[in-house]
């Protein structure tokens, strides 16, 4: 077993759960998230929570005591890793209309998802020449890494899932269709979205490619490539190795080994994939914007944030 006593636990975790007053639920964990010195961002919406957390593996379990405390929430599952530094820079618990913004109005993934199919069973299900396989998440996540044979519907937010389905000729009838995602969470929605429009036969892989990349082996595997996660590690392997890929902390967008060789990577200010999408006035706020983190990183402290006690407003 690793020691984590001089490592920061990064816990990611989700929960469809019905709370029929979300901002009841804010300030109270927002409290527990200050006191065990938690950063990162947790996402209430009346259709459950969201988020990923980092703190010490005592401050971690207090925050996932609470959550687990939150009506439907007992039997809530997360993922964890191991970080030499905290990840993020502040805690942020935000409410929201959808955890996971799908804008397909009412899809009930806490009682209409789809069935669970565990990373060991995966492999045979998506090998049936009769299945369907559909890669829910966004464009630039496919582009580093995704199963073989899967579909890509090139949607540059979760949000264009539901129009690209209704386009999607191939999804008729008794079609048997797999769904995955990085952690889960888009799965099940997805997976509720199909069902709600009629599809029976639809599936997802339980705990999404981190736990496929966790459980197993790389020479069974039939996965190609990084999976892209939403933290400083940025992509990862199988065995969750960190992965080649860098940040683009202009777009978000992952920045490949090549990428990052190239006259438009600019680090903090553009990549290749964003350069000609911003003015010169937003590159010059960005470059701003980085040289104060430069001097912050000079000065061994953090840019922006670093205290915990931050409480931020709810998104628009």
């Amino acid at each position: 077993m690793s020691d984590q006593s001089n490592q920061f636990v990064v816990a990611a975790l989700y929960k469809f759960a019905r709370f029929s007053d979300p901002a009841s639920l804010r300030t109270p964990l927002h409290e527990v998230c200050q006191e065990a010195r938690a950063r990162g961002t947790l996402l209430l919406a009346p259709e459950g929570i969201n988020g990923t957390i980092a703190a010490s593996r005592t401050g971690v379990d207090q925050v996932l005591r609470h959550i687990r405390s939150l009506p439907g929430c007992a039997d809530l599952e997360h993922k964890e890793s191991l970080a030499e530094e905290n990840p993020f820079l502040r805690m942020k618990v935000r409410l929201k209309k959808e955890i996971v913004t799908l804008g397909a109005g009412d899809v009930d993934p806490v009682n209409n998802a789809g069935n669970y199919v565990e990373p060991a069973d995966w492999n045979a299900l998506i090998s049936d020449p009769d299945t369907i396989l559909i890669d829910t998440r966004n464009d630039y996540e496919v582009e580093i890494g995704t199963f073989r044979g899967a579909t890509n519907p090139e949607t540059a937010s979760f949000g264009e899932f539901p129009k690209w389905v209704d386009n999607f000729k191939d999804l008729r009838g008794e079609a048997k269709i797999a769904m995955f995602c990085t952690g889960g969470i888009r799965c099940e929605k997805s997976t509720a979205l199909l069902k709600s429009r009629g599809f029976d036969q639809v599936y997802h892989l339980k705990g999404g490619i981190l736990k496929y990349l966790e459980d197993v082996p790389e020479d069974e595997s039939l996965w190609e490539g990084e999976c892209f996660v939403f933290d400083q590690r940025v992509s990862v392997g199988h065995g969750l190795r960190p992965g080649s890929y860098g940040m683009c902390h202009a777009c978000r967008r992952p920045v490949s080994a090549a990428a990052r060789k190239s006259e438009l990577f600019i680090p903090g200010i553009s990549c290749p994939a964003c350069h000609d999408e911003r003015s010169d006035q937003q590159r010059q706020r960005y470059a701003s914007r980085q040289r104060q983190i430069d001097l912050a990183k000079k000065r061994g402290v953090a840019h922006i944030g670093a205290d915990a006690s931050t409480l931020s407003k709810s998104d628009p």
